[in-house]
């Protein structure tokens, strides 16, 4: 055997004896709600006379805080991306290139078209980093080092 139960338009008959039964009994609830709240129930609903402006001093907010310089640094992140941020702020400024693991060697990849990045490095970025790009990391040369070595060839400290 199978029933069909389908919703019926408009609400349910338990639902319309609940509000009945609210609404007739409406006082008595007014009356202990202000009771357990002290007045504050029946004082929630009355209307609020809203505040003047009278001798006010509104201040407006929202504007551009001022920028300070920006601090370049170069940094090598945790998951082989080097970049230069904003020692300030902490912001990423641009995206140099990646330390990447092939074959067991860790190569520094410039940011290029033509190492496979939407996002290159602009020309002269490019070329004063050519000589870098495929540098190998070894226990003598760090990330720390090729950090170094990055921001002397930009000029960054």
């Amino acid at each position: 055997m199978v029933e069909i139960i389908s919703k019926r338009d408009g609400p349910r008959r338990e639902d319309i004896q609940v509000k009945r039964l609210i609404e007739q009994n409406r006082s008595t609830i007014v009356r202990l709600a202000d009771q357990i709240s002290g007045g504050g129930y029946s004082a929630s609903k009355k209307p609020r006379q809203q505040p003047k402006a009278e001798g006010l001093i509104i201040h407006v907010g929202g504007g551009a805080s001022p920028v300070a310089e920006a601090k370049p640094s170069i940094h090598v992140t945790m998951n082989g991306r080097v970049i230069s941020k904003d020692q300030n702020t902490g912001r990423q400024l641009h995206h140099i290139g990646d330390v990447r693991n092939r074959d067991g060697n860790q190569i520094f990849v410039l940011a290029t078209k033509q190492n496979g990045f939407f996002s290159p490095v602009d020309e002269t970025v490019a070329e004063a980093l050519a000589e870098l790009d495929g540098a190998h990391l070894t226990a003598t040369y760090s990330e720390e080092q090729l950090a170094a070595d990055i921001g002397a060839k930009l000029g960054i400290d």
